[in-house]
């Protein structure tokens, strides 16, 4: 499922994770907005945000992660 973590610029422990089976995010000149199968469901300020970050989980729970390459 996507999840994105949404770090503020003013760091106040309000960090924000937004999470649905549709959720996509894009970048505007001033805004970053998500969407999800109806629509825009939230927009943050780009001057209010110090990164976006997708968090949610790409394997299977079942499955080992991939060996680290040296």
């Amino acid at each position: 499922m996507p999840a994105y973590l949404i770090v503020h610029a003013e760091r106040r422990g309000d960090d924000t994770v937004l999470e649905d089976d549709t959720l996509t995010v894009e970048f505007t000149p001033d805004w970053a907005v998500f969407r999800d199968e109806a629509g825009a469901c939230y927009a943050v300020p780009r001057e209010q945000i110090r990164s976006i970050m997708r968090v949610d989980e790409d394997q299977e729970p079942d499955q080992e992660p991939a060996p680290a390459k040296e």
